[in-house]
């Protein structure tokens, strides 16, 4: 007697959004467009009107996240794969930023790989993810560990640079999967079984780093991730040149904050001391080109960075930080020492 065949895979994307509701317009009528089975949109607090525009969307798979205030990328993305999980568990997620979104047809040719088996054993993917004129989105690039792969790590020390150890633009038009050690948040898929090896993201990083070590710890812990070039993404992102001051200056502290903890779990105990001594002599001379007064309030996010991470501290407001970024009591206690009442987090993330 034949066998009836299983049920289609339930897929659920998750968008995490704050004030950019022109991106999530065109987002959202995308994603509707695709055979999802739940679209869930995590409304970050937004100012904008997009909550109330969320509102009087009557697609029956739309799901809206309201959170009381923006607590980052990172909360987002953290909340939005546990409501998803708790209410609609389905057996794949798809996570995107509001101003990112699949190709079209990009979920079609997703279940259409899952039934024929393109990916066996691989509990995440990576998608190749393009800028909307055709160029590859280097902030999405996919990666390998260098400090787990001997050639790649070769290749660093030579001076490889960044392009030693992400994929190289040929990956982008293979006719097979690749595995990778890690990937951004930008059309990550993510299986039942990938979330119940590698849990959720650390929502207390705000911004920067999350999806790095989420996606590295679930290689880590013995997860496969694969690069998929034939699934597209499109991110309708503003470029920013490498090495450059971010904008605004309360994002030089997370950046550099949750860069230790990268750096921390990527090199692993052997290798973390003498690069964390390279990178900080690097960090130290940061903001040489500002303005005297911009180039004090960077220095000062930098170090406090260093001291909290160090300390492993993961518990300081967003309001603290933007108030040192605006130059806003740089002399209270908070802002050379520890946050009050705040947790330490301890060194396995």
């Amino acid at each position: 007697m034949n066998q009836p065949d299983p049920p289609p895979p339930v897929i659920a994307a998750v968008v995490v959004t704050f004030n950019r509701l022109a991106h999530l317009e065109k987002t959202l009528a995308r994603l509707l467009a695709e055979p999802l089975d739940h679209v869930v949109v995590v409304e970050n607090g937004s100012t904008d009107g997009t909550r109330e525009w969320l509102a009087g969307q009557g697609d029956p798979r739309l799901v809206v996240i309201e959170m009381p205030e923006n607590g980052g990328g990172a909360l987002g993305f953290e909340v939005g794969m546990r409501e998803t999980g708790r209410r609609l568990d389905p057996d794949w997620l798809v996570l995107m930023d509001d101003d990112a979104r699949p190709a079209t047809g990009a979920i079609a040719r997703f279940r259409q790989g899952l039934a024929e088996g393109r990916w066996p054993g691989a509990e995440a993917l990576a998608a190749a993810v393009r800028f909307p004129g055709g160029r590859i989105c280097e902030m999405n690039r996919p990666w390998v560990n260098p400090f787990g792969d001997l050639p790649v790590f070769l290749r660093v020390l030579a001076g490889g640079g960044r392009a030693a150890f992400h994929i190289p633009d040929s990956d982008y038009d293979a006719p097979v999967p690749r595995p990778l050690d890690g990937t951004s948040f930008v059309g990550f898929f993510v299986s039942r079984a990938g979330v119940a090896r590698a849990g959720y993201p650390d929502g207390r990083l705000f911004i920067y780093g999350d999806d790095v070590l989420y996606s590295l710890g679930l290689t880590q812990a013995g997860g496969r991730l694969l690069f998929a070039p034939d699934l597209e993404f499109e991110h309708d992102c503003a470029t920013q040149t490498a090495g450059a001051t971010p904008r605004p200056l309360w994002k030089v502290y997370y950046l550099h904050r949750n860069a230790w903890f990268v750096y921390r779990r990527v090199a692993g105990r052997l290798f973390f001391p003498p690069l964390m001594a390279l990178m900080l002599l690097k960090w130290l001379r940061k903001g040489r080109l500002l303005p005297a007064a911009e180039r004090r309030i960077c220095r000062r996010l930098i170090r406090l960075a260093v001291r909290d991470a160090f300390r492993g501290e993961l518990g300081r407001s967003h309001a603290q930080i933007m108030a040192l970024a605006d130059g806003v009591g740089t002399t209270a206690p908070w802002a050379e020492g520890t946050a009050s009442g705040s947790p330490a987090a301890g060194d396995d993330r």
